[in-house]
């Protein structure tokens, strides 16, 4: 599995946690920025890791911001994407379980590392169950 990765100044440090959170565990991934800690703006890297993910260069990916919020909402505009903005593992299994979401977001100001940790290994160990979710799946990919 190929992660792509991304953030914005917000999320940079638990970006850099996530990443060593990766490499630990085995993930191929990529780190699509921002390389520093320095003021960007959310929809940039938001487009650029659901882009990957939409064209198939990436399985899955995770992007951070202050609170997951706006990049999460960047990232649905790209067509293919289903971005869940989680705030706990129970959020990030049901997401993969219910609506086969391929870009996992979270918060930088309401989760540490820990924290992030565990979303992590709830959104890795789940996968989507398909049967009457997918039926809703079709239904949002039809969408406009």
């Amino acid at each position: 599995m190929k992660i792509a990765v991304g953030s914005d100044h917000a999320g940079y440090e638990l970006k850099k946690n996530v990443l060593s959170w990766l490499e630990k565990h085995g993930y191929d991934f990529e780190d699509m920025g921002p390389y520093s800690a320095e003021s960007v703006d959310y929809p940039d890297f938001a487009h650029k890791v659901a882009e990957a993910v939409a064209k198939g260069l990436f399985d899955q990916g995770i992007l951070m911001c202050g609170t997951g919020i706006g990049i999460s909402i960047a990232a649905n505009k790209v067509k293919g994407i289903r971005a869940a903005n989680v705030c706990g593992p129970e959020y990030a299994a049901l997401a993969r379980q219910h609506n086969d979401a391929n870009v996992l977001a979270f918060g930088a100001r309401f989760n540490d590392e820990a924290s992030a940790a565990k979303i992590l290994e709830s959104w890795f160990a789940a996968e989507f169950e398909g049967g009457r979710h997918q039926r809703r799946i079709d239904k949002i990919e039809y969408c406009c």
